[in-house]
């Protein structure tokens, strides 16, 4: 999807870009990612082998929104501590 959208907007100066998160550890998500059940089928299948936190995702977000990716469009960031890669 950030493909075309990408094509079609880049001439109106318009960057279209999009993070992929993983499993993040919140609030409304902690009971249920502490279950035994969770841990053992689904962390031992992220190689960073702990959950995402909100901090992990900030760098990313910074970056583009700020002036450093004015230049940077079409693409989709995948922050998931490796999750995607099975």
């Amino acid at each position: 999807m950030m493909r075309p959208l990408a094509v079609g907007l880049a001439r109106h100066h318009v960057r279209a870009n999009s993070i992929l998160l993983g499993w993040i550890d919140t609030d409304m998500t902690h009971k249920w990612l502490q279950r035994d059940t969770v841990n053992k089928h689904l962390l031992r299948r992220i190689p960073a082998r702990r959950w995402e936190q909100p901090i992990d995702f900030g760098p990313i977000a910074i970056y583009l929104v700020s002036d450093a990716s004015a230049y940077h469009t079409g693409d989709t960031f995948v922050i998931d501590g490796g999750y995607s890669l099975f």
